[in-house]
């Protein structure tokens, strides 16, 4: 029997603010710290993988809402060109390459057309809600979370 090594975490990531038009944010709560309210998040899968693939990659896992290439919201999913470098919280910071202290997050956003019911990854995510988006940034833990679904007015147009 062989015991696979889990490779570190690539420190590139990027965040998904799901929404609908009328500007409610979709939150999930993470399973590994249930005071944590978040918009779907999670890093690249290999160096070279490009960050719109993580995004959709990333939202199908954690939500089952497909909106990779070929699906209709494909179009939905939308690279807002921002970026966000923070701190890894110490914690966390055994899931990347000693010495890794910084991550870049790339910001994204889904318009989905109303408010869907996600399916979650138990591993991952225990509850899910929908909130105005004022609402949904003052319950997020992450600062950068909080900064980039305030800026969705701004983007959503």
């Amino acid at each position: 029997m062989s015991t696979a090594v889990k490779p570190f975490k690539i420190p590139e990531s990027v965040l998904v603010v799901i929404h609908t038009p009328a500007l409610d944010v979709l939150l999930i709560r993470r399973a590994d710290a249930s005071e944590f309210w978040q918009s779907v998040t999670g890093s690249k899968d290999t160096l070279d993988e490009p960050l719109v693939l993580t995004a959709a990659r990333e939202v199908a896992e954690e939500t089952g809402i497909q909106c990779g290439e070929g699906t209709p919201l494909a179009s939905q999913l939308v690279d807002w060109q921002l970026r966000n470098v923070y701190e890894i919280y110490p914690g966390w910071r055994a899931r990347y390459e000693p010495g890794v202290t910084r991550n870049t997050e790339h910001l994204f956003g889904l318009c989905v057309p109303e408010c869907l019911t996600p399916v979650l990854d138990a591993r991952e995510h225990t509850d899910w809600r929908w909130l105005p988006y004022r609402e949904a940034a003052d319950a997020c833990f992450s600062p950068s979370n909080a900064e980039a679904i305030l800026l969705l007015p701004e983007f959503a147009r």
